[in-house]
């Protein structure tokens, strides 16, 4: 019986020695994976921040180029009622050489900087074609400026290329 008692405590001696170099692997093992864990959360994290950023970004842009196309719009809307209800005229300045003796009356304003020049007053269905061809210039020019905004933000974000 005592042969047994010390072949079971031996037994169970190895155990836990066996059980204790086995726990040791295992929790540097477990360590390793809750570092690893957190530093992919964490890079997860600021990836997301830098997305949450850029997304701010974009959106400050896209509403002040809105605006900006807000602006020119009412501005162009405002200069079309001018013109249809003659409050405004729009005018060209004439090369005296050019008009050959042409008897084109000179239209001297007192905001005009042209002193004396020879002017001509534009048809207003043809003030009003040239409104509508800035007015489409403008918000082209606007738009151009939204994408260009739009592309080096996202390219300043993009990692470069190897």
């Amino acid at each position: 019986m005592l042969v047994l008692i010390g072949a079971a405590s031996a037994w169970q001696l190895q155990d836990w020695r066996y059980g204790k170099q086995l726990a040791e692997p295992a929790r540097l093992h477990t360590e390793t994976l809750n570092q690893l864990t957190m530093a992919a959360a964490t890079a997860q994290q600021a990836e997301q921040d830098k997305r949450l950023a850029l997304e701010q970004r974009l959106a400050a842009s896209d509403k002040t180029h809105s605006e900006k196309m807000t602006n020119a719009q009412k501005d162009q809307a405002l200069l079309r009622d001018r013109l249809a209800t003659s409050d405004l005229r729009l005018s060209v300045l004439i090369d005296a050489g050019a008009a050959g003796g042409c008897s084109v009356p000179a239209t001297a304003g007192a905001g005009g900087v042209d002193h004396a020049a020879v002017r001509a007053r534009l048809d207003p269905a043809h003030a009003q074609r040239i409104v509508a061809i800035t007015g489409d210039g403008d918000r082209g020019l606007i738009a151009l400026q939204a994408c260009q905004a739009y592309v080096k933000a996202i390219s300043s974000r993009a990692p470069a290329p190897p």
